[in-house]
């Protein structure tokens, strides 16, 4: 292992997160944590995936500190090249994030700040914490297949919203309001699906679903509060059921999305758990952070206190 390695963090750099604003912004945050004397090395990802790929190989060359110039997806993407790599105990690693992303809502739960000064300023800092983790294993066609996410996995409706997006961004087109439009401009092309819902082994739930999420943290979809009461380092799993309904009751109630009152919702059901489990006749649809993956039938359970993050927070006996 290299030792001036271990000391340095790997930057990984998304051009490509919130539409073309990793690469807009890149020099501006490069000049600013040059100014600071940052030790770092910098790589730039080139195609989706390739951030798992790059923290892999870097791990193995000595890396342990992790900073992501980009989005949520590419913060999904380092997290799992940590649970990839058997090099060293992921609780070994550190995972930080300067924001540039379409969403950035996991560091809304972190206090990490969207102007980058202030961000270079956290990192700089190096404050951590340990946070949970969540592990889903789903299908993608026939093959069984896993993933770790950081923030929020959504399933049904919200899966459909995630991947249009994600095509739109694709072509380099899309960001905030584009995930706001096809919120609403979906709903009436959205098929209803049954679903059988377990947690930790019990059935708690047997009939239509809309839309379904299973939070560490607990904001989604650029500022959406669909698991209010997620606590990043509790061990629970906090999952939000939108049951099936006519689709004008969704749209009117559409609001309390954002302003954290969703428990109101009369067509809603909060379960927590350290597991579920979501089986169904037809494909209901899953991402993860945003990142769109696969379909039914899913596990999806806790790994508690499995991820050092830097967070902008105060933190308790930190020397602040």
């Amino acid at each position: 292992m290299s030792e001036a390695a271990e000391k340095k963090w790997l930057v990984v750099i998304n051009p490509n997160a919130g539409v073309k604003k990793g690469a807009k912004e890149w020099p501006a945050i490069h000049r600013l944590l040059e100014q600071e004397g940052f030790p770092m090395e910098c790589v730039l990802t080139e195609y989706r995936g390739h951030a798992i790929q790059l923290t892999e190989k870097y791990i193995l060359g000595g890396y342990r500190n992790f900073a992501v110039v980009g989005g949520d997806g590419t913060l999904n993407e380092v997290l799992n090249g940590f649970f990839i790599q058997r090099t060293v105990p992921v609780t070994d690693l550190t995972l930080a994030m300067i924001p540039v992303g379409t969403g950035n809502d996991w560091g809304r739960s972190f206090g990490i700040p969207f102007d980058h000064r202030k961000a270079v300023q956290v990192l700089k800092r190096n404050k951590t914490v340990l946070q949970d983790v969540g592990k889903i294993n789903f299908f993608k066609g026939e093959e069984s297949r896993t993933r770790y996410f950081l923030n929020v996995a959504g399933m049904g409706y919200d899966a459909l919203v995630a991947k249009k997006t994600n095509l739109l961004k694709e072509k380099g087109r899309g960001g905030a309001l584009a995930y706001i439009y096809f919120v609403f401009a979906s709903l009436f092309q959205y098929r209803f699906m049954d679903a059988v819902i377990e947690v930790d082994g019990k059935e708690v739930y047997n009939g239509g679903v809309f839309s379904m999420n299973a939070g560490i943290c607990k904001y989604n979809g650029g500022g959406m509060i669909q698991v209010p009461d997620a606590v990043p380092d509790d061990g629970i799993l906090d999952f939000t059921l939108i049951r099936k309904a006519s689709k004008w009751v969704v749209v009117r109630y559409a609001h309390k999305l954002y302003d954290g009152t969703i428990s109101q919702v009369p067509i809603v059901s909060f379960f927590r758990g350290k597991s579920f489990r979501v089986s169904s006749g037809g494909k209901i649809y899953l991402e993860a952070d945003g990142e769109s993956l696969g379909h039914t039938p899913f596990t999806i359970e806790i790994l508690p206190l499995a991820l050092k993050v830097v967070t902008g927070h105060q933190v308790p006996g930190a020397g602040n």
